[in-house]
C-alpha cells in the first residue's frame, strides 16, 4: 500500500509528527483485507497478531502521551501495567473497534503533545526523565517496528488464503 512522503524539509516538530502519523497508519495497514479470525490468529509463540499489534500500540501512545508526558498514571488512564496484558484480545474486540481505539488514542495524543514544546520532560517510571522530542522518537521506532512485524503476519495470513 502507498502512503504519501512527508514533507522531508518541514521544521523538526512537523517531521517527528509527519513520521509518528506515517508509522501509525502503517501498522494499521496490518489488518487490513484480513478477516476478524486471521486478524487473530497466532503465527508466532508470542501473542503477537496483527489484531494485538494495533491494540498494543494503542496502549503505547497511552503510556507515553497519556502517562508519561502529563503527569499520570496507568490506572487513571485505564491501561494494563504490563506490556503482555496489552496485546491481550478480548471477545469483544474487533477490528474495526480495535482501529478506531487506536485513531482515537492517537488523536488525543496529538491533542496533549501539543501543549507541549519538544523539549519538555515526563517523568516514565521505569527510564526517568524523557523529553517530548523523545517520546517521538521512540514511538516513530516502536510503530515502524510493529509495522514490520505486522506487515510479515498479514503476508503469511494472506499467502496461506491463496
Amino acid at each position: 500500500m502507498s502512503r504519501d512522503v512527508p514533507d522531508t524539509t518541514a521544521p523538526e516538530r512537523q517531521i517527528l509528527q509527519d513520521l509518528l502519523n506515517d508509522n501509525r497508519e502503517g501498522l494499521l495497514e496490518c489488518v487490513s483485507g484480513l478477516t476478524e479470525q486471521q486478524a487473530r490468529t497466532r503465527l508466532v509463540a508470542s501473542l503477537t497478531t496483527p489484531m494485538a499489534l494495533v491494540k498494543h500500540a494503542a496502549f503505547a501512545e497511552k503510556v507515553w502521551f497519556h502517562v508519561t508526558l502529563p503527569g499520570r498514571t496507568r490506572a487513571e488512564v485505564g491501561i494494563p501495567e504490563t506490556i503482555d496484558e496489552s496485546f491481550k484480545l478480548e471477545d469483544s474486540d474487533t477490528i474495526a473497534s480495535l482501529v478506531a481505539a487506536f485513531r482515537e488514542t492517537c488523536a488525543e495524543s496529538d491533542r496533549i503533545a501539543a501543549a507541549y514544546s519538544l523539549d519538555d520532560v515526563g517523568e516514565h517510571s521505569r527510564l526517568g526523565p524523557v523529553s517530548l522530542r523523545w517520546m517521538y522518537v521512540h514511538m516513530i521506532e516502536e510503530l515502524a517496528r510493529h509495522a514490520g512485524h505486522g506487515d510479515i503476519l498479514r503476508e503469511q495470513l494472506l499467502a496461506s488464503r491463496s
